[in-house]
């Protein structure tokens, strides 16, 4: 039986992993047959948000491992622990905690860096030839972990597009419903709440990706 990992980053859309994507890949994964293990690099949020008012709730202080443990019910390990030779794919789902806890895109868009633990966990899957699959934001990392003239999509935004390119990354438009997929470098990625208006909506485009980064394994 396969074996993914899914990296959390956080537990809610603005500020951590989008939990409705992140359950969606989760139940894919299962219902295509394969195991997986989530994990989260045990760190400090960006920040704290408020989800009712959308403001960020300052003096607070969350840690991305113990937040993301909600969406995983407990099971999860600390991304440092965990040995990429143990998965047969790698998927990341989107929210802000992409852009802001996993790496800094949120505020330094063409500029961004990535949490060190993230790249090297991504890049140990990547060189075994082994699927990554990127969801919403999340692939605004693409060139980041996968280097120049890596393709993706996160849409249609034309300024994080714009950002993608200027990092070296080949974006390509899609539909929520679609995916993209860099046969080259086997990454396959969806724009899900990036265009997404309902979770049935975001769902189309996930389940394809999971299929996908399975058929791939």
């Amino acid at each position: 039986m396969k074996k993914v990992a899914v990296i959390l980053s956080g537990c809610g859309v603005y500020d951590g992993s989008e939990i409705y994507e992140s359950v969606l890949t989760l139940l894919a994964l299962e219902q295509g047959g394969a195991r997986y293990q989530c994990m989260a690099p045990n760190i400090d949020q960006m920040h704290v948000i408020d989800h009712r008012s959308g403001e960020v709730m300052a003096g607070q202080q969350r840690n991305v491992l113990t937040e993301a443990a909600r969406l995983a019910r407990g099971e999860i390990i600390d991304l440092a622990d965990a040995s990429p030779a143990d998965y047969d794919a790698l998927i990341i789902p989107g929210g802000f905690g992409a852009a802001k806890n996993l790496s800094n895109f949120a505020v330094a868009g063409a500029a961004a860096v990535v949490t060190p633990g993230l790249i090297s966990f991504t890049q140990a899957i990547h060189a075994a030839g082994k699927p990554v699959g990127l969801i919403c934001i999340a692939p605004a990392m693409t060139p980041l972990l996968f280097g120049k003239g890596a393709i993706c999509t996160i849409g249609n935004d034309k300024e994080v597009a714009a950002a993608i390119e200027a990092m070296g990354g080949q974006h390509q438009e899609c539909g929520c419903s679609d995916i993209i997929i860099d046969d080259t470098r086997k990454i396959v990625t969806t724009p899900a709440y990036m265009l997404a208006g309902s979770i049935s909506e975001a769902a189309s485009g996930i389940n394809k990706l999971v299929d996908k980064v399975l058929q791939l394994c």
